[in-house]
């Protein structure tokens, strides 16, 4: 440990952050133990840029410090984005990001490893750099500074950030990190310098991508081409990670347990990777292939150990369609004649409605009714059809009538607005569908159900069939919010409606390519 910037967080920053218990580490099931960071060969920190409760949140950033401090030699520590109080307050007083494990400085690590999950990461990126004290861009680091190495679904577009990360991971994380946690040790112990080992991991491994290596090529009229490597054994296409053995890779069955409420405080276990639905818009959907499934005796294998080692009240069941897992009936049985006794709620998030009926009785043995979530995206059948959502009206109400007779009265439903060919009746629509879900509650002799219509703003993702089409003006996204929430006011009770925003800059970032901030900057 750091004895003065550990004495110093302890002095100078938690008497004067309004919520300190999010910044002091030691939380059970931490992994690291005093001295450990010291005595490693390697030396990570895994970083989320968002804030504690978002990333303790994180599965696959649990996953990652799982995996890092099971492998000889190695410690990982965790760092998040300080609240607006706390950054404040270390700009003021110069406190540099550090490790909320043992309190260490971030620019000491040997490895800066990063998650971006969603395109607003990447200002928090470059301000979690600067706090920590390391250059922001990477050709301005010597040998003293990390590697900074970036993943997640947004480092499949990673131009907006190449200038400022030194490796780009593409596709998954836990075979990755093995092969990178092997070759830095074994550069770390041969001598070889920050600037080779960038070098020679772009060469080793077909995953990884080095954006300082590499030119861009335009076209004539000045849009982008590709990229050239500048060296030889560089490869021209980079490859996506997979992961072939999913039951079996490593898993924190004893996960960390968040000393603050947190958006998701819950065992979450992933039980398929990848969806066989495909829709046109989702990213993942085209990029986590082939499906992957986690097999049900391994799934109640973490469960009870996770179970044992937390005491938390619920088990999630996570993937992009968790309705598509082909053993749901078997795993809901299963868990529920384990965890039902012991007053375990099971949350069965993404669920497709046409799926959601042959499975609702076995979701009805749940301990408590939360609330129901269910992906609709658009509001009529034709433009579901145009972006390859499988779901009818019919499906859609067929679903909510069995989920309120199995109990449940909230339900949130999610929606995109932006969609190529859309109308106003598509808006309109979200307000209708809404509160027709909500009173098919009363068609049962019961009160209008609790809906919840969250509306957010499709951005063109890279690797789908969307990637290319041109994002709607912010200026139409105000209007459609302003519309959605002068119907929604103008109606009944029982259902809300909730706008997002900040679509512009997340288009910006998906579209920049050499000048990426010049984008960002016109939003």
């Amino acid at each position: 440990m750091t004895d003065s910037l550990a004495q110093r967080v302890s002095d100078e920053l938690l008497p004067f952050v309004r919520h300190p218990a999010q910044y002091i580490g030691g939380e059970v099931n931490q992994l690291v133990r005093p001295g450990d960071w010291r005595a490693a060969d390697v030396r990570v920190v895994i970083g989320f840029p968002d804030t504690y409760a978002i990333g303790m949140s994180h599965l696959g950033c649990q996953i990652l410090y799982w995996l890092c401090n099971h492998t000889p030699g190695v410690c990982a520590e965790r760092t998040y984005a300080p609240w607006i109080d706390a950054e404040r307050v270390m700009r003021e007083k110069g406190i540099p990001l550090f490790t909320w494990d043992t309190r260490q400085p971030v620019a000491e690590a040997d490895i800066f490893a990063i998650s971006l999950q969603y395109e607003l990461c990447f200002t928090t990126l470059l301000n979690m750099l600067d706090l920590a004290g390391i250059p922001l861009r990477s050709a301005d680091r010597t040998d003293a500074h990390p590697l900074v190495i970036v993943g997640g679904p947004q480092a499949d577009n990673p131009e907006p950030v190449a200038d400022f990360v030194d490796l780009v991971v593409i596709g998954d994380g836990e075979h990755s990190m093995r092969e990178i946690l092997a070759a830095y040790r074994e550069y770390k112990a041969a001598g070889v310098g920050r600037r080779e080992m960038i070098e020679r991991m772009a060469r080793r491994f077909p995953w990884i991508y080095a954006p300082n290596l590499y030119d861009a090529r335009f076209h004539d009229d000045g849009t982008l081409a590709g990229y050239k490597p500048r060296g030889a054994g560089l490869p021209e296409r980079i490859e996506r990670c997979k992961t072939p053995d999913f039951d079996a890779v490593p898993f924190p069955t004893r996960p960390l347990v968040p000393w603050v409420e947190v958006v998701h405080d819950r065992i979450s276990i992933e039980i398929m990777r990848g969806c066989p639905q495909v829709c046109r818009f989702c990213h993942a959907g085209f990029t986590k292939r082939p499906l992957n499934l986690r097999s049900v005796d391994r799934i109640l294998e973490i469960a009870e150990q996770a179970y044992a080692a937390t005491g938390q009240q619920e088990i999630g069941l996570l993937s992009l369609s968790t309705a598509d897992y082909p053993h749901l009936r078997e795993l809901a049985d299963r868990l529920n004649e384990r965890f039902a006794p012991r007053r375990v709620n099971l949350s069965f998030p993404s669920l497709r409605v046409d799926k959601m009926l042959q499975n609702i009785p076995q979701m009805a043995n749940a301990v408590r009714k939360g609330g129901i979530t269910m992906a609709v995206e658009a509001a009529r059948d034709d433009m579901r059809r145009a972006i390859r959502k499988k779901v009818t009206d019919g499906n859609l109400l067929d679903g909510v009538r069995e989920v309120y007779k199995a109990g449940w009265q909230r339900i949130k439903l999610y929606f995109m607005c932006g969609f190529p060919g859309e109308r106003e009746e598509d808006i309109r629509g979200i307000v209708d569908i809404a509160e027709a879900i909500s009173l098919e509650r009363a068609k049962l002799g019961l009160p209008p159900g609790n809906v919840t219509a969250s509306i957010g703003w499709l951005v063109p993702k890279p690797f789908t069939p969307f990637q290319w089409m041109a994002q709607p003006r912010v200026a139409y996204f105000r209007r459609v919010r302003d519309m959605l929430r002068d119907i929604a006011r103008n109606r009944g009770r029982g259902f809300r409606v909730h706008v997002s925003g900040h679509a512009g800059y997340g288009a910006a970032a998906e579209m920049a390519s050499e000048n990426p901030w010049k984008a960002a900057s016109q939003i």
